[in-house]
């Protein structure tokens, strides 16, 4: 059963899963789903057109699916998704989409911690964890484990890519590639996410290669483009080193040096 807080209220169309709780004062509107097993806090705002996921938590004063903060956005019909088991903190503030792609959306076990924004048309992969006050402007995409520190912006259309880590205070203007530690004033790359990959499962051989990498693409002197031809006739049977020249490929705002 439910357990829904005689504060709270429900839209009548709202969809509420098996053993979802409710509390004090929050407000949940039409056309949400909320799937089971998911503990809404108080105070907590859930407005339409939204897919919540099973085993979630929502803490106080957090607002999800209001309207972007973009002034092209005309009221059209879009979403917001967020997968199984995610954890949503005090005062984080998740927006719907506009209709570039209609749907905001954040994967399944991840930490969005207090005060975090997450904006139009982001979309956000599974395991991600966004640190307090981290800000995500809109259209941005994070790829799987990536860690971004407090107080840390990332620029609308910046992509980041799986397993990297950002240091907090710091913003990110151009795009992060995959596997690293992003560090500094402007933003550069600062080595090998060695710790997060370990803890994933990479082995010495891949860390070396992804060093090795790296190394052709950012002490070589070789443009991006030379990097990814070296990259891909070299170690074309490696999927670590596909990704990231795939990530490349995709760049549209040139990556951090």
């Amino acid at each position: 059963m439910s357990e829904i807080h005689s504060t709270a209220i429900i839209g009548k169309n709202a969809e509420l899963g098996e053993n979802v709780s409710v509390g004090p004062y929050s407000i949940i509107k039409d056309d949400v789903k909320i799937g089971a097993n998911t503990q809404i806090g108080s105070h907590v705002l859930i407005e339409s057109e939204t897919d919540i996921g099973k085993s979630y938590r929502v803490f106080k004063e957090a607002v999800l699916v209001t309207v972007p903060q973009d002034l092209k956005f005309e009221d059209e019909k879009t979403f917001l998704q967020i997968g199984d088991n995610t954890t949503i903190r005090e005062f984080a503030t998740l927006n719907r989409a506009t209709n570039h792609s209609y749907y905001t959306r954040v994967g399944s076990n991840c930490l969005i911690m207090a005060y975090a924004h997450v904006a139009h048309d982001c979309h956000v992969g599974n395991d991600v964890v966004l640190a307090n006050n981290a800000t995500l402007g809109g259209h941005v995409i994070v790829e799987d484990f990536v860690g971004i520190g407090g107080l840390t912006p990332i620029h609308q259309f910046v992509k980041i890519g799986t397993q990297t880590f950002i240091g907090g205070g710091l913003k990110a203007l151009k795009d992060v590639p995959p596997y690293i530690l992003a560090m500094g004033e402007p933003l550069k790359f600062g080595g090998l996410n060695k710790v997060g990959l370990t803890r994933r499962g990479f082995s010495p051989v891949d860390l070396r290669n992804l060093s090795l990498a790296y190394k052709i693409l950012y002490r070589q002197k070789n443009t991006k483009i030379e990097a990814m031809e070296i990259l891909t006739r070299d170690y074309s049977e490696n999927p670590h080193i596909m990704h990231l020249v795939k990530f490349l490929k995709n760049s549209d705002r040139g990556i951090i040096r």
